[in-house]
């Protein structure tokens, strides 16, 4: 059963340049070590006319911030341990210039969790 590790986060304009260094940086290293896809999605169209609650509300999205959506599929959960363990030994990962490095986001303001695939796949 497909596995999906989903995020959301609000991220300065400014910053995008530097956020879609980064995701980039992370597809590719997902990738490398086995993720089926890897999405990075800027909100678009965030005021839906229906009920619930909006995505700039629940992030509490400042004007100046793009909120974020993204997510990484797997084969499984005990697919997504296996890759997330290879990621988080990757040199890129632990390079001592990226020690330090400032995120492009305030790491506060992020949701993330692990989701089994329930229809679709």
């Amino acid at each position: 059963m497909k596995y999906v590790d989903g995020f959301v986060m609000v991220v300065p304009e400014e910053n995008m340049p530097a956020y879609r260094k980064m995701a980039k940086m992370g597809e590719k290293t997902w990738k490398k070590y086995g993720a089926l896809e890897y999405f990075e999605c800027a909100g678009d169209d965030l005021t839906p006319e229906m009920p619930g609650i909006t995505f700039p509300k629940m992030t509490k999205a400042k004007a100046g911030e793009t909120v974020i959506f993204s997510f990484i599929v797997f084969k499984s959960r005990a697919h997504r341990d296996e890759v997330n363990a290879k990621v988080m030994q990757d040199p890129l990962m632990n390079d001592p210039k990226n020690k330090d490095m400032q995120m492009p986001f305030d790491m506060n303001r992020m949701a993330y969790g692990g989701f089994k695939v329930i229809v679709g796949g």
